[in-house]
């Protein structure tokens, strides 16, 4: 299996649920079919570098997954189907998965926690 990242753009006047089920339907599309997603990341609607469908702005999603290369074509023929993505892109990913903001708060807490403890009993 090899690591990909997918990074889609969808239609900006998709939000809140119709939104989350979307994603959940595309990740769907990964998961049915074996893949392993590793990180799924919602980076909000933000400006468009040049107008596409007539639209200024869209939302980013970026999916990081282990899956066999068959199915690449599946998910990306499911991409294209849909009407309210924008763009796709998806590429063979050479990178190390980082953890997520919460995650890296959640262990930066834990250790400073640590140390003050003993600290304090001194």
């Amino acid at each position: 299996m090899k690591t990909y990242e997918s990074l889609y753009i969808i239609h900006p006047e998709v939000v809140g649920d119709d939104l989350t089920t979307m994603v959940d339907k595309f990740q769907g599309v990964l998961t049915d079919q074996k893949a392993e997603i590793l990180k799924l990341d919602n980076w909000g609607v933000r400006k468009l570098a040049y107008p596409i469908a007539k639209q200024g702005r869209g939302c980013y999603v970026q999916v990081i997954f282990d899956a066999e290369p068959q199915i690449i074509a599946e998910y990306e023929r499911r991409l294209r189907l849909d009407e309210k993505v924008l763009r796709f892109l998806t590429v063979i990913f050479d990178g190390v998965v980082e953890e997520t903001p919460a995650e890296e708060v959640a262990e930066e807490a834990a250790p400073a926690t640590e140390d003050a403890a003993p600290a304090a009993a001194e």
